[in-house]
């Protein structure tokens, strides 16, 4: 009956984070901090009663879960909104995680009653962002960020796991192996990021010719062969040295930015595996957690997590994009950094490697997150209308024609893809007659603006505008060099 129970326990707990998720945006909490108090009400000091204390068990649902999360945030990134911004997103991803960092390390060593290198580990735990809260938060009112800033936020917490990662692990190095040098260090940051960027541009490359050219009999058999493609490729690129988190997040933005067959569902079949792993790890957290500990380190904790919310995420932010953006938007940004799903898994490898402070470390994480999501979360709307960094939400325009695979007259299959035009098009302003679009693509709907358009031979191409066309397995190729 043991397997049963727990197939039970499990399967309540994900049913009432489904319904929790639904009351968070009525009362405008983020869905997350009720994931994280489902767990504690179902751990060892809750009334659920359940006793779990695996490590183990934690850290690998937790990479597990950070591998699908981070090639969901690749795959969902448009790239014609991330391309202006990319420099700037790989400054706060890079730069901004390194100052955070340190910043949050020093203020440590003054307060815990730890040496200093396992106080660098902790501010490296908690460099990374999760912005996914937020923009849940503004859509529940109505509300979005300016294009650029919600943009840049996007890729920022996508992209800023794998350098949290490298500096955990890489700590966690020094403390076991005393003799790692500097230099070693630098050369494994090297290796792990340059396989890291290449290896996952390889295997995001793999993803789109498998895709569009594996012709499976059943379309349900495409999400299976992504999901085992993304565990394949961190495994590969883990085993050979390089980051196989980057890896991820790299061959979901190739995958992103080239035309594929089944794009949308894909899309949506990824954003559900990645609110899964999310969930799974907040109620983790809340099981893994004991009140009796936490109320012990209480003060430290809000301490620690004021300071990174007021003082290093801030100068962070400023640090890494000083000049290119203005003040309000680089204060705006300072307050949407967020602690999520990243943190809570990184606070697992300290507990792995039986690090002495890694108990104090894993407490004030709950700290960090809790107080991360209920402050900034609940005020991250109010701040962004007073700083009028915000604009309304337009209604979701998706369509609800279905990607089945139809046939033409020649017998030839046919397949649903949507493509936006960026700014930069050179079809931009020109009648679909002058684009001279093979007769094998058929252009079924445009999107503008929030509305449906029926295109014609004289429809003018406009910035922005969402095509749905349909193309078969030769001309899918042909699409992205006529309206790109």
């Amino acid at each position: 009956m043991e397997t049963e129970k727990i197939f039970l326990e499990i399967s309540i707990l994900l049913v009432l984070s489904i319904f929790s998720s639904k009351a968070s945006l009525k009362l405008g909490i983020p869905s997350l901090i009720l994931f994280l108090i489902l767990g504690m009400l179902a751990g060892s000091e809750g009334i659920g009663r359940i006793h779990f204390d695996n490590t183990w068990g934690a850290q690998f649902l937790g990479i597990l879960a950070l591998v699908y999360i981070l090639f969901s945030g690749g795959y969902n990134t448009i790239w014609e909104n991330v391309r202006p911004i990319v420099g700037k997103g790989l400054s706060l991803s890079t730069i901004g995680v390194l100052a955070t960092a340190l910043l949050v390390g020093i203020f440590a060593y003054f307060i815990l009653d730890l040496p200093f290198l396992e106080c660098l580990l902790f501010g490296s735990v908690v460099s990374s962002t999760d912005a996914a809260a937020v923009f849940s938060i503004l859509r529940s009112k109505k509300i979005a960020l300016k294009k650029r800033l919600g943009a840049l936020l996007e890729m920022e917490s996508a992209s800023n796991d794998p350098m949290a990662v490298f500096l955990t692990i890489g700590l966690i190095h020094i403390l076991q192996q005393s003799d790692l040098s500097a230099g070693k260090l630098i050369f494994l940051f090297v290796k792990q990021m340059g396989l890291g960027l290449i290896l996952g541009y390889v295997m995001g490359r793999g993803l789109v010719i498998g895709v569009n050219h594996l012709k499976l009999e059943y379309k349900g058999l495409y999400p299976v062969f992504t999901v085992s493609s993304v565990l394949l490729c961190y495994a590969i690129v883990t085993y050979v040295g390089g980051s196989g988190f980057l890896a991820v997040y790299v061959s979901g933005l190739v995958l992103s930015y080239h035309n594929s067959l089944h794009k949308r569902s894909l899309r949506q079949f990824h954003v559900g595996i990645s609110w899964l792993m999310q969930i799974s790890m907040f109620i983790v957290l809340g099981l893994l957690v004991s009140p009796k500990e936490l109320l012990n380190i209480a003060w430290t904790g809000l301490a620690c997590s004021a300071f990174l919310m007021f003082v290093a995420r801030p100068l962070s932010v400023f640090i890494s994009i000083p000049f290119v953006m203005t003040f309000k938007e680089r204060l705006l940004i300072s307050w949407v950094g967020l602690r999520g799903a990243a943190p809570i898994i990184l606070a697992t490898f300290p507990l792995m490697a039986q690090i002495s402070g890694a108990r104090i470390i894993f407490n004030i994480v709950f700290f960090v997150v809790l107080s991360s999501i209920l402050l900034q979360g609940t005020t991250i709307s109010k701040l962004a209308k007073m700083l009028s960094l915000q604009e309304e939400l337009k209604e979701s325009t998706q369509t609800t024609l279905d990607e089945t695979a139809t046939h033409s007259e020649k017998g030839d299959e046919m397949h649903m893809i949507e493509l936006s035009i960026p700014e930069n098009s050179k079809s931009i302003g020109k009648e679909i007659v002058d684009l001279k679009i093979p007769k094998e693509i058929l252009i079924v709907l445009i999107t503008r603006e929030g509305q449906y358009l029926v295109p014609s031979g004289e429809t003018v191409i406009q910035t922005d505008d969402k095509i749905l066309m349909l193309v078969n397995k030769n001309t899918v190729k042909e699409v992205e060099p006529i309206l790109i």
